[in-house]
């Protein structure tokens, strides 16, 4: 299961962020998930929990925002998300195509952080 790996990774990394800002706690990380980017949700899901044991995430939630595949159609000469990975053609003229213009994303999008600094 790679996606204890990456998990380790993405607590590393929001880690970091959260340190560089100050923070005390991280309660939410949002993360931008594509459809090819190898990582089984409800696998991540899982690794995430066990991997922010002791940290500064620890009792936070991971909230992932699954990103269809989206290719550009020379024919069309437009964006249009896949209806089906098994097939890279456009679903309006059927042309194959495989300029992927999103679908590959691993990365987190934001942070929520408590901080000692309380604002009025």
């Amino acid at each position: 299961m790679h996606e204890l790996s990456i998990a380790y990774a993405l607590v590393e990394t929001a880690t970091q962020a959260a340190n560089d800002s100050g923070a005390r706690a991280v309660t939410v990380v949002r993360l931008r998930l594509g459809a090819l980017s190898g990582v089984v949700q409800d696998a991540l899901q899982f690794s995430y929990d066990i991997a922010t044991q002791g940290t500064l995430l620890e009792g936070s939630r991971l909230e992932v925002e699954a990103l269809p595949v989206i290719i550009h159609c020379d024919r069309c000469d437009r964006d249009v998300a896949l209806p089906n990975i098994q097939l890279f053609c456009c679903p309006v003229c059927n042309a194959p195509s495989a300029k992927i213009v999103q679908g590959r994303e691993l990365e987190i999008a934001s942070l929520e952080i408590e901080d000692d600094n309380p604002t009025a």
